[in-house]
């Protein structure tokens, strides 16, 4: 296994499915690495930047990124955080200061942020073959799913979150759901590994993915943001034509040619973490051209001295905006390279082809 090392050690592993015409060279791949793990803390926590808050889902995405480049066991430790953190229901508060693990800054717990578990500890585990560590994890990824799952509504549908004093929200979020979706089916591929049958979780993402695809009114409107775009494929639910389909239909709203995709029309505000999704996305529906084309689009907001990126760009004034360069906008762009570049385990949790569908989703009541 690897060690944790500080920026700019030459040490750091050079991987070729890390280097993408026009968007990392070996030597950019190495220092963006590098990046993510100087903002790490000892204790495994990777926040947005030193100093800001940890969310849960971010945690992963970052942690998810270090898993590409050979950097196992920093990865490891981040997933040990979470293990260690889970609260007694099986969630985790959506932020955590950075610097003190038990000064929460938001006392709410959100579904996806408490799925999105199961996707990087099947990475984990696809990029390491470590069985210990999937034994390790199944308790928590357990508890995780079953929280989630106590929110799912009658329609199929996540509930978005529930509050500190343990009031459900009954409202659900399509970005949220579809991300559910995607971790529901990590989560039953390590069952299936483990040789656990979870019968339930079956059910559960079948019916979640039947709401996604043929039920929009079963979730909030937020039209305006570009996940709801794009994460119904990223989360598979939508696949093949229905997937290219859609992707078509908002690329010109959320798409700026050269600068990369809007997180919310009409605001003429492009953010980095938006785009490497989208080009997962369009990986994942064999657009491999049309997701290159996104992610050198975004180098513009690529920090040259720390390998991080900002998280946005105001194209109408020409602005970085905000001043942060964050660990998951790095880690999203990572996974999207990795993704593009053949790295086995990222292309297996993001293609989708290997996980398991659970029930058909054709077979769920129009409830």
């Amino acid at each position: 296994m690897t060690t944790a090392r500080p920026a700019g050690d030459p040490r750091i592993p050079r991987s070729e499915h890390l280097v993408l015409t026009g968007v990392l060279t070996a030597e950019e791949a190495a220092r963006t690495v590098a990046g993510i793990l100087a903002v790490q803390r000892e204790d495994g926590a990777i926040p947005w930047f030193r100093g800001h808050h940890l969310d849960p889902w971010d945690h992963v995405e970052a942690a998810m990124a270090l898993d590409t480049a050979g950097e196992h066991e920093a990865a490891e430790r981040a997933y040990l955080w979470l293990a260690r953190h889970q609260l007694p229901d099986g969630s985790w508060y959506a932020a955590y200061a950075d610097g003190d693990p038990d000064d929460v800054t938001d006392r709410g717990r959100e579904t996806n942020f408490v799925a999105y578990i199961a996707v990087g500890v099947w990475h984990h585990y696809l990029a390491t073959g470590d069985d210990t560590f999937l034994d390790r994890m199944w308790p928590a990824v357990c508890a995780a799913v079953e929280f989630v799952l106590e929110l799912q509504q009658p329609g199929g549908q996540i509930g978005w979150r529930r509050d500190d004093d343990g009031t459900p929200a009954t409202d659900a979020l399509l970005t949220g759901s579809s991300s559910v979706h995607h971790a529901l089916r990590c989560a039953l591929a390590i069952a299936e590994q483990r040789e656990e049958p979870q019968p339930g979780w079956e059910l559960a993402v079948g019916a979640l993915r039947h709401a996604i695809r043929r039920h929009p009114e079963r979730f909030l409107d937020k039209d305006r943001y570009s996940m709801d775009w794009y994460y119904p494929v990223l989360g598979g639910a939508l696949t093949g034509a229905e997937a290219r389909e859609r992707i078509d239909a908002g690329w010109e709203r959320f798409v700026v040619p050269g600068l990369g995709v809007r997180c919310v029309v009409p605001n003429p505000w492009v953010t980095g973490g938006e785009s490497a999704e989208l080009a997962l996305a369009l990986w994942a529906t064999g657009e491999s051209d049309r997701a290159l084309e996104v992610l050198q689009s975004i180098q513009h907001l690529r920090d040259a001295e720390s390998g991080l990126y900002w998280t946005g760009y105001v194209f109408d004034d020409d602005a970085v905006w905000p001043r942060e360069l964050t660990t998951w906008t790095a880690g999203s762009l990572l996974l999207a390279v990795a993704a593009l570049g053949g790295h086995e385990p990222t292309c297996a949790v993001f293609g989708g082809e290997q996980l398991p569908k659970g029930m058909d989703p054709d077979c769920c009541p129009d409830a």
